[in-house]
């Protein structure tokens, strides 16, 4: 095994009890050394306030907390507001991504792309913050074809982005395809995996659905034959996630990006799986 560097994501919890239960899967998930901890927007913004109020927590407490801003339904002085609150604390890294309207709502505000989110973020504060965006190696959903995808990609970079964070995959070749591509179209800045660990299959599902994620044929079937069996699903998900990332890890990726779900336990065993 190569050396592993670690990112995780959380979503701001709504109630006493998420914190307390966020505040366990940090003292948990801080262990590993993580490069940053980032924190989720919402739906059209949705947690906008308590993202801000997470990511503070974070940063208080020695993290490098690092917010996502989705722009989509956003004014251009809703994002402004932000980008200088951010600053007022330290914050110098975001994850800047469109974002997915809220239920029962259409429109996108000010903005239509991520790329003008990054090209804005640009304008108003220069090189200050590192900018991480999406890549998605099974294609945007929203996407007319792969072409299309990878040029909106390519965008996003020539706005401004320093990096980018993978929606999750399954299928390992997806990955390293697209970052075939990537190099064709010289596009050089890192590309981390975006890790999805199997906490539930019908939530999975759901998941996969709405971002153009792949459940592999063979996948489905096995998982489906679980049933209601949520600890087989998990065992069997620690096992096929953690080959996943030696797999990426032995053909040389040296960074991978959990989507805890504000969820400690099943990372920890995927993480002392590929470290032995």
């Amino acid at each position: 095994m190569n050396k592993l560097n670690f990112s995780f994501e959380f979503f701001p919890p709504r109630t006493e009890e998420g914190e307390k239960k966020l505040e366990k899967t940090v003292e948990v998930l801080s262990q590993h050394n993580p490069e940053f901890f980032s924190v989720t927007f919402g739906a059209g913004g949705s947690t906008k306030e308590k993202t801000a109020g997470t990511i503070d927590k974070l940063a208080q407490a020695g993290y490098n907390a690092v917010p996502h801003i989705s722009c989509i339904t956003s004014t251009k002085d809703e994002i402004d507001v932000l980008l200088e609150l951010y600053k007022s604390k330290g914050i110098s890294r975001l994850v800047a991504l469109r974002g997915d309207n809220p239920s029962g709502l259409s429109g996108h505000g000010e903005f239509n792309h991520a790329s003008d989110l990054v090209t804005f973020i640009r304008e108003k504060t220069g090189d200050y913050f590192h900018i991480d965006v999406a890549a998605y190696p099974e294609y945007h959903p929203e996407s007319v074809n792969s072409n299309d995808d990878l040029r909106n990609f390519k965008l996003k970079i020539e706005s401004g982005a320093n990096s980018a964070i993978t929606q999750f995959f399954f299928n390992v070749d997806a990955y390293f395809k697209f970052i075939e591509e990537c190099q064709k179209l010289n596009i050089t800045i890192p590309v981390t995996p975006g890790i999805m660990p199997i906490y539930n299959y019908k939530q999975l599902s759901r998941f996969s659905q709405a971002c153009g994620a792949e459940i592999p044929r063979w996948m489905r079937l096995k998982l489906e034959s679980y049933g209601d069996d949520l600890q087989s699903i998990r065992d069997f998900g620690v096992d096929f996630v953690s080959e996943l990332c030696e797999t990426l890890n032995q053909f040389g990726v040296e960074s991978l990006h959990f989507y805890t779900l504000n969820e400690p336990n099943t990372i920890t065993k995927i993480i002392k799986n590929i470290s032995n």
